[in-house]
């Protein structure tokens, strides 16, 4: 082992751990950057130095583990499953990345971005939502600071350290703070105390501050680490792919499909499935039975299927790169098959379509009223679907859900 890996291992022994299992932690995480990032050789030591000392901290912390008796195999466990959320992000780039995290956390918020006496627009709302995210990024980057022992100046600098600078915040916003009687996300408990504490003229100022105005306020927003830190997570050194922008689009739609129909419950439960909580953690977190969680995952996935297959179609399949100018995403023998079973005045709906031509325009060459053409349309939509997603061994909807 080289002497610059030794300077960088964690002590041990101020967290009361064996020194090999440290050591070997260290070792895998410092390989593993170095053979997957273009980071120089010290950064990854840096990297993997922090990651190995939160790793054992967490672990001497938890009782659970603790008492598991396999604290060595628990912090493996966790090192790898840093490693690989540092590398997505990495592998994600500056600014894809921020898309990514600004998306998910975006969903998680959304319910509960509702500032009182104001009834905002999806857009007004998109707006807040953006202002609560940009002062939660610097409280998130004060708490990487503080839990790695980093000065007050500290800032990422290299593309691995703003990827672990990211993955650290979607783990800080996603952390389940215990209230009486339930658990709820820090994100979330942030986002209410925020949205309550919105002045009536919020949105006026924000317009304002969106538009480069320097009006009075937090000080912190003046802070030169902050400058740096959005400017690199906003660097424009790579195009934003089109799907980040669906995905993102896609997403916000959806939600703001859910509060016109007034489906709240459903649109928490969206944003649990975002997060891949599991059924038990999302009955936790919304306090369901496993019955009342199941109930609900149906109503959601009605209420999805519809958004997907009428309201949104169009946005939806361009998304999923199912559009009418790919045949919906069918090969050419599935569009075979797909279209002969397909009654005539279907098929020249279908044809109608692919041309072009407005829903109006093709209720009267058909002879059938609009919701008539919605209800043949959508059946259309879910013949296509059934057969695309019959390639996802049995997965179903629920692939895109």
């Amino acid at each position: 082992m080289n002497s610059a890996a030794t300077a960088t291992i964690p002590s041990a022994t101020i967290l009361g751990e064996n020194s090999t299992g440290v050591e070997v932690i260290f070792q895998l995480l410092s390989k593993e950057f170095q053979q997957s990032t273009k980071a120089s050789e010290q950064n990854c030591h840096d990297v993997a130095r922090r990651i190995t000392t939160e790793v054992y901290r967490i672990c001497h912390e938890s009782k659970r583990i603790q008492a598991s008796g396999t604290v060595e195999s628990s912090a493996m466990t966790l090192a790898r499953h840093r490693l690989q959320q540092c590398l997505r992000y990495y592998q994600l780039g500056s600014n894809r990345g921020r898309v990514e995290l600004h998306s998910t956390l975006s969903a998680i918020v959304y319910r509960y971005i509702n500032p009182p006496q104001k009834q905002l627009s999806y857009q007004g709302r998109l707006t807040i939502i953006e202002d609560f995210l940009q002062s939660f990024y610097l409280e998130a980057l004060n708490a990487f600071r503080r839990e790695n022992q980093l000065g007050a100046t500290y800032r990422p600098q290299t593309l691995l350290e703003l990827s672990e600078y990211m993955a650290f915040t979607e783990r800080y916003g996603k952390r389940r703070i215990p209230l009486p009687g339930r658990q709820q996300q820090l994100i979330i408990l942030r986002a209410q105390t925020f949205s309550q504490q919105q002045p009536p003229e919020t949105s006026v100022d924000i317009e304002q501050a969106s538009e480069g105005s320097n009006n009075e306020g937090d000080g912190s927003w003046e802070e030169p680490a902050v400058h740096q830190l959005r400017s690199t997570m906003a660097t424009q050194a790579e195009p934003e792919p089109e799907e980040d922008t669906l995905r993102s689009v896609v997403v916000t739609e959806l939600m703001n499909y859910l509060e016109q129909r007034q489906q709240s419950d459903c649109a928490d439960y969206f944003s649990l499935r975002l997060q891949d909580l599991s059924a038990q953690e999302i009955e936790s977190v919304l306090g369901l039975t496993p019955r009342q969680r199941d109930y609900l995952q149906q109503r959601f996935k009605y209420h999805l299927i519809r958004f997907a297959l009428l309201h949104r179609w169009e946005l939806v399949h361009e998304w999923l790169e199912a559009s009418l100018h790919t045949n919906l995403g069918l090969t050419p023998q599935q569009w075979q098959v797909y279209t002969a079973q397909l009654d005539n005045k279907q098929r020249s709906l279908l044809e109608l379509k692919q041309q072009g031509q407005a829903d109006e325009k093709i209720a009267k060459t058909l002879g059938l009223s609009m919701a008539q053409l919605q209800k043949r349309w959508f059946k259309i939509l879910e013949q296509a679907w059934e057969i695309r997603n019959s390639l996802v061994s049995g997965s179903g909807a629920s692939t895109h859900e």
